[in-house]
């Protein structure tokens, strides 16, 4: 045992904590694994497990609207619950058509003649004309998608259970995100029947397993079903079933395998050979896993025969039971979900979820509204576990769930915001591993990339544009309003020094975060323009993501260039890069920063005054400065301000993931009414019984938005301090937090009471020096380090400083609730 965990184990005992046992299976990943097990040394109450549950009362009729989704990255399901028959349909999240294969004209959305001289072109007109309309821009600038493809939903498997017609009762369809895991409970003539479902990650299975309390109840046909646009060989023995083929549109080769466990019964074989019967079991256990041969890399994507790889995992499980599966995957998905706890006074309800929200904010039960909320916050956090883990593609814009051949928008990749919010919550809630697939999905960009910037701008570096698939489509589009945003790769590129930021992981900077970063730079060093008029450095052609014309130097552009830039130069000063660092700073001195205040006061969308105020449009991009960009501070009262008249200006409605985006926005402003009024918003209007967001249709962004928008409300660290509670709102006066994460590697656990902090705690991972802001500070405090030390702390008022060891709780208490 090392001297750390000596440390931790007299922490627990002194604080009558969660075991160490325990505290060490839920730690963090990585290089200190013990700053996450400290998240657990407070004293919050441990959340019962019906406050983290969604629970449906009946079967679901729609899948969209009412399905329960489990996941593990790769693999997805749906639970619908039916009774007599049970749809689980699922997914597997390489499975796309289009891109290689699917034919010659499958170009990576890159033209094979150069661009550049089109796009010389459209900069000639704009510096004449001053704006441009978007459908005479496509018409130079755009180009028809070939062979683009779509996420496919991988097939079904339908279950027709014998002797279960006519009525049942007390049914319950529960999502448990505690467990991470589905079930469906019901009684059918005296007989306790009980579905369980989840998708391990540790196995790369999705597992089902169906009991009853008396014996020989179990009894039902098992189908795995595929759609029809694709080559199917099929295989059924007594305890098998296997589908192997190809895609018909590109030869992507699939394979599925489904092992069944019978406990009391048999199985067998149907007469025609397409599926399973089991009869007269006590209990079966249905094991599945899927694959193709797809792999990240350009420029061809194929990897191994999907088939050995589903062969391989079944045996590997072979000798495990239900109970050994569910344990693994339990501990695995735990190992990530526990680090963070919420209580806002939420307390249990007999109420199903689609209750809670058709009720929320019109019934007399406060405590209700905050049980919906805190688990709209949780269940964010479930889907970015059950859609992005290592070695999967990243979450794409329904997570990993999808049931039809041609998804909405393809369900892909949108680089304008939506791929980028999906990780919004992963640094700040503490699922930094989550990030992985990502950073991968967009290290396998940079090749394609490569070829989209010289085609268009003639530069070095990389780029991408709006939108983009498994396969490496770093080109155009051609929908006028939503085709042409170069500056994608900025803000991708700003999740890479986020990581840093928040994990102080120098060989993340150092070996991956950086040299995509300054590829990314070089891009835009050579693709900046100077104007001719002013002399600074201006994105052109520019436009702000789906409203008004085609400009020069728009403020959202401007603002994800110097971004980059400035994440560049300070991550080179870091690393001693002192040569490229000067020449990125004397970029950054001669950009356009693209904030100005316009005519009434407002954020100026575009560098000409342009704001129409009566505009509700649901993009808010010339706020990205605000969130998720930190260029605009609190020292910078000015700015603020006219973020907050644009803001009030295009009014609190928009889609799901517009009104998510406003949530973090407000809390930047420090408005905790105001964001709090756009999560209610966002409950009431854009969320589906189930929970999913709707843009509409189903799209996840608003999801993971809202959740990262709810711990922006609790903690802040995008400037030089620690801001804590910086957006409480009176809802939620009483409550407590554990585990949110701060830029600086730190960690922190906090309890409120009437609003105001009683005590916090906060772990730094490694030694460092760190501001922090709290209302507690203004009057007496007591401070502690682990219980045997007094910290020092300088400072006056609200704000004070403290140098930190690492891996050692740091605990201040207000003496006004020592009582508390």
């Amino acid at each position: 045992m090392t001297d750390k965990d000596n440390r931790l184990r007299v922490i627990c005992l002194e604080r009558k904590s969660t075991s160490f046992q325990a505290l060490q299976r839920l730690g963090g990943a990585g290089r200190l694994p013990v700053l996450s097990l400290l998240l657990w040394l407070s004293l919050l109450p441990a959340q019962a497990s019906e406050l983290l549950q969604l629970r449906f009362d009946e079967p679901s009729s729609d899948w969209e609207r009412e399905s329960l989704p489990i996941g593990n990255g790769a693999l997805g399901a749906t639970v619908q619950g039916g009774v007599e028959r049970d749809r689980l349909q699922f997914n597997e999240k390489t499975l796309w058509t289009g891109g290689p294969g699917a034919g010659e004209a499958y170009d990576y959305g890159v033209p094979e003649p150069s661009y550049t001289d089109r796009l010389a072109e459209v900069r000639q007109q704009l510096r004449e004309e001053g704006a441009l309309d978007p459908e005479r821009v496509v018409k130079q600038l755009g180009r028809a998608a070939r062979h683009y493809g779509n996420y496919q939903s991988f097939g079904a498997l339908v279950f027709d259970h014998r002797g279960l017609d006519g009525a049942v009762s007390g049914y319950r369809r529960l999502l448990d995100l505690e467990q991470g895991e589905a079930s469906v409970r019901f009684e059918h003539q005296g007989v306790q029947y009980r579905r369980d479902y989840f998708v391990s990650y540790p196995d790369q299975m999705v597992v089902v397993r169906l009991s009853a309390d008396q014996p020989g109840k179990i009894a039902f046909d098992l189908a795995l079903e595929v759609p029809d646009n694709r080559s199917v060989a099929r295989r059924v023995q007594d305890d098998q079933m296997r589908v192997v083929g190809a895609l018909k549109d590109n030869g992507l080769r699939y394979a599925t395998r489904l092992d069944v466990q019978v406990e009391g019964g048999e199985s067998s074989a149907s007469e025609n050979g397409h599926q399973l019967e089991v009869r007269e079991a006590d209990a079966v256990t249905v094991r599945l896993t899927a694959a193709t041969d797809y792999r990240l890399a350009y420029p061809d994507y194929r990897g191994d025969s999907p088939e050995p790889q589903v062969d391989t995992r079944m045996k590997r499980a072979a000798n495990l039971d239900f109970q050994q599966l569910r344990e693994r995957h339990r501990q695995d998905y735990q190992h990530l979900f526990q680090r963070v706890s919420l209580d806002i006074g939420q307390e249990a309800s007999g109420k199903s979820t689609p209750a809670l929200l058709s009720d929320y904010s019109d019934s007399n039960r406060p405590e209700e509204d905050r049980l919906l909320e805190s688990l709209y916050f949780q269940f964010g956090r479930y889907l970015l576990i059950s859609s992005s883990r290592a070695g999967s593609l990243p979450a794409n814009l329904q997570g990993v769930w999808n049931n039809s051949r041609t998804p909405p928008w393809n369900a892909d990749y949108h680089a304008n915001i939506n791929l980028q919010m999906n990780y919004w919550p992963a640094e700040i809630t503490n699922l930094a591993e989550t990030t992985g697939p990502l950073f991968d999905f967009v290290d396998a960009l940079v090749a394609p990339g490569r070829q989209s910037a010289q085609k268009f701008f003639g530069a070095r570096g990389w780029t991408l544009f709006l939108n983009t698939n498994v396969w490496g489509f770093t080109g155009v589009i051609d929908w006028p309003t939503a085709f042409w945003q170069p500056e994608a790769n900025a803000w991708l590129a700003q999740h890479y020094y986020e990581h840093y930021l928040f994990n102080r992981d120098r060989k993340f900077l150092a070996e991956r975060a950086y040299p995509l970063m300054l590829e990314t730079a070089h891009f835009w060093l050579d693709a900046l323009v100077e104007d001719p008029q002013t002399g600074k450095l201006i994105v052109t052609p520019s436009y702000s993501p789906e409203h008004g014309d085609f400009t020069e130097a728009a403020a959202m552009s401007q603002q994800l260039v110097y971004d980059l830039l400035r994440n560049t130069r300070n991550a080179a000063r870091e690393l001693g890069e002192d040569k490229v660092a000067r020449q990125i700073h004397e970029a950054l001195q001669a950009l356009d920063p693209g904030l100005r205040i316009g005519s009434w006061g407002q954020l100026q969308e575009w560098r000409e005054d342009r704001d129409d105020p009566e505009s509700d449009h649901r993009h808010v991009s010339h706020l990205f400065a605000l969130h998720p960009g930190r260029q605009i501070s609190l020292e910078q009262p000015e700015l603020l301000s006219a973020a907050r008249t644009s803001l009030e200006a295009r009014g609190d409605g928009g889609t799901g993931w517009a009104q998510a985006w406003k949530i973090n926005l407000w809390a930047r402003l420090k408005d905790g009414e105001r964001a709090h009024k756009l999560l209610s918003d966002q409950l009431r209007d854009s969320t589906l019984p189930n929970l999913w967001d709707t843009h509409p249709p189903f799209q996840i962004d608003g999801n993971f938005g809202a959740t990262a928008g709810m711990a922006e409300m609790l903690l802040q660290s995008h400037g030089d301090a620690i801001h804590l509670l910086p957006a409480l709102p009176s809802a939620w006066s009483e409550g407590s937090v554990s585990g949110l994460r701060a830029r600086g590697d730190f960690t922190l656990n906090m309890k409120w009471k009437d609003g105001r902090l009683v005590w916090f705690e906060v772990v730094s991972g490694e030694p460092a020096e760190i501001a922090l802001v709290s209302t507690l500070f203004e009057s007496d405090f007591t401070q502690e380090v682990s219980g045997e030390d007094i910290v020092k702390v300088e400072g006056r008022n609200s704000r004070r400083r403290v140098s930190m060891q690492g891996d050692k709780v740091y605990r201040f208490q207000s003496a006004l609730t020592a009582a508390d």
